[in-house]
């Protein structure tokens, strides 16, 4: 099947719920911005409460299964919506992979553009798929109640933003190239209407470069009618 924007945002939006506004929105740009560069992605795990980070802990210990954390509930930021994990989603918009190539390598760059941190980074337990923005604070600090500060939430929003306002000032050079193009091919030199009437294309040099629209040369025609009267 044909994967467009709207299906892989869908298919993440339950996901994205319960996360901080400020990582939703990085999360939803990452969505974006790895579509875009011809990579879908799913993001495979959100807000997570603390009996499913308990759940998971038990995993490869007292439950069957490989061990996936070693963070108990309350002891890992997806337990305060901070953090993501992801996975590649495949061209049949159902399946996903985890293996970790190029196309992995690229969500790595652009969330780390988004100013999240990498599980793949850490040094004594590497989480693959996992992405964080902690806005400076630890694990127990959110569970005695702390939050981000107003300038912390600021910061991470110029940076998510960065990216689209430098794409919103280069749209709006290039509108202004080409409407100057625009302008430049409809120039033309004196009608031989205003030759006739004025004189000279320069009038006698006063018009470094005699090139107007013709609307141009007929306002200027007005105004030296004007003042000749």
């Amino acid at each position: 099947m044909t994967l467009t924007l709207g299906y892989v945002k869908a298919k993440s939006a339950s996901k994205l719920t319960g996360l901080h506004p400020v990582v939703r929105q990085a999360t939803e740009r990452l969505i974006e911005r790895s579509f875009a560069r011809g990579v879908p992605i799913l993001i495979t795990q959100g807000l997570r409460t603390i009996a499913e980070q308990d759940a998971l802990y038990a995993q490869g210990r007292t439950k069957l299964g490989q061990i996936v954390t070693n963070a108990r509930g309350g002891y890992s930021n997806h337990n305060f919506g901070v953090a993501i994990d992801f996975a590649l989603l495949q061209s049949d918009g159902k399946s996903v992979s985890w293996t970790v190539g190029k196309e992995w390598m690229v969500v790595v760059e652009i969330a780390k553009s988004l100013g999240f941190e990498w599980g793949g980074d850490w040094k004594s337990f590497k989480d693959m798929p996992h992405f964080e923005m902690t806005f400076g604070l630890t694990t127990t600090q959110y569970r005695a109640g702390k939050k981000p500060t107003e300038t912390a939430m600021a910061k991470a929003l110029a940076i998510i933003n960065k990216e689209d306002e430098e794409m919103k000032e280069e749209l709006a050079k290039l509108a202004k190239r080409v409407a100057d193009l625009e302008a430049a091919a409809e120039c033309v030199p004196a009608p031989k209407w205003f030759v006739a009437e004025f004189g000279s294309a320069d009038l006698n040099g006063l018009i470094s470069e005699p090139k107007f629209t013709l609307e141009g040369w007929r306002t200027l025609a007005v105004g030296l009618r004007v003042g000749k009267k």
